[in-house]
């Protein structure tokens, strides 16, 4: 794993200091003359933290328009490295401890993936970890399970690239299953719970796929 270096750290820690210092200016400015009750303080503080993750993600969102997140392999010392190098700590400072959390209900999950940039089609939910967002496309009516995770990096010893997930629709993603980087799954396809589908991995279209590593074990009806 290679180190993270002083510039992505400076630029991040600036631009986090600005998400919060707007935070909290837009919750002042917005609600501080406001007599919310006994319970000012809490709701000040609660609808504050909103406000600078809401500014922290614009700020991500337009680091990225600058320093796009592509895939392919990252060279040490390039710009592309630089710019993965700030996308990672915000995902580890600010919203990793978000995704991965129990408190966020579904729905509101959804909506917190498609503002990272996920691509994720109707009535498509993740109850699970999506940890590159820009680099995941879901298909409509697709389910990704409870504790399921999914990542479009691969860190091999120095080596550090980067893959798009892609998963049909109708996909149905097990609990505690793993996607790993440049896997991509079929319309009406099934990865069972616990199972780890490797690197580019491709499920065909109405695909059951089970085990560690994941491999075919048969087919669904409707696709037979």
């Amino acid at each position: 794993m290679r180190k993270i270096t002083l510039g992505p750290i400076l630029v991040f820690s600036t631009l986090l200091t600005a998400s919060i210092l707007m935070g909290c200016l837009t919750t002042y400015f917005l609600l501080g003359h406001l007599h919310l009750g006994s319970f000012r303080g809490v709701l000040l503080f609660l609808l504050g933290l909103f406000f600078i993750y809401a500014w922290a993600l614009l700020a991500k969102r337009l680091f990225l328009s600058v320093f796009p997140l592509r895939e392919g392999e990252i060279a040490p010392g390039t710009q592309e490295e630089f710019g993965y190098q700030v996308y990672l700590l915000f995902n580890l400072v600010l919203f990793y401890p978000l995704t991965r959390s129990r408190f966020i209900p579904v729905p509101l999950l959804r909506l917190l993936y498609l503002g990272l940039g996920a691509k994720l089609g109707s009535n498509s939910y993740c109850a699970g970890t999506i940890q590159d967002p820009l680099l995941t496309i879901v298909g409509s009516n697709s389910l990704i399970g409870e504790d399921a995770l999914l990542y479009s990096h691969a860190i091999e010893g120095d080596k550090l690239s980067h893959a798009v997930i892609q998963l049909g629709d109708n996909v149905t993603v097990g609990a505690r299953a793993i996607i790993m980087s440049g896997v991509s799954m079929g319309n009406g396809s099934m990865l069972a719970a616990n199972s780890v589908a490797i690197k580019n991995t491709a499920i065909g279209a109405g695909e059951i796929w089970a085990g560690a590593p994941a491999k075919r074990v048969g087919q669904v009806e409707e696709h037979a």
